[in-house]
């Protein structure tokens, strides 16, 4: 029986899903959950229903892209305070599963261009990461740093002044997130 991989994330992680998926056919059974995982807010309230009854042997997961969202008000959706225990609550879900646990961080957001402007902002990213990166280490979770890898290649890999990714960034994602899962199975 193949190992289980859990994919847990936003639309980046839903667009490296299949490419994942391919590439590691022969080796584990990845699934996704069936929706975008949007903020740790949506995290703790669905992630129960995500984990299912079944047993995961890796968890490859991410917020922080929605958490870190300028919302109409001029404020964060999930202020970086309250990301902290949101994202540390939701660790300990994790680990409760017994499953190996990959933390993906969050990808590049592109600067704004002429009058067209994002509701993030990359400065935002770092930060999160940052604090997402403290609590990774502090729990001894593997890190795939899906922001580090991704950011020489930007105007390759994403959709012009837009946190997505292209057909080809997608596949690209998804050699990383299949390589850091690999290297979790050997082990």
């Amino acid at each position: 029986m193949k190992p289980r991989v859990l994919l847990i994330g936003d639309s980046i992680s839903m667009g490296y899903t299949e490419p994942t998926q391919k590439l590691l056919k022969n080796k584990a059974e990845v699934e996704r959950i069936p929706e975008n995982g949007g903020p740790t807010i949506r995290g703790l309230e669905y992630m129960s229903a995500w984990l299912g009854d079944g047993a995961w042997d890796i968890i490859h997961f991410n917020f922080g892209l929605h958490d870190l969202a300028i919302m109409e008000d001029g404020k964060h959706q999930v202020p970086i305070e309250e990301y902290e225990p949101n994202l540390r609550e939701l660790v300990k879900q994790l680990q409760a599963t017994g499953a190996r646990l990959i933390w993906a961080s969050t990808t590049p957001v592109p600067p704004p261009e002429g009058d067209v402007t994002l509701s993030r902002g990359d400065e935002d990213a770092i930060a999160y990461n940052a604090v997402a990166k403290q609590i990774m280490d502090e729990n001894g979770i593997t890190i795939n740093d899906l922001y580090a890898k991704a950011l020489p290649r930007l105007a390759e890999l994403q959709q012009p002044v837009d946190v997505h990714f292209t057909e080809h960034g997608s596949e690209v994602l998804g050699e990383w997130v299949a390589a850091s899962i690999e290297a979790e199975l050997e082990k």
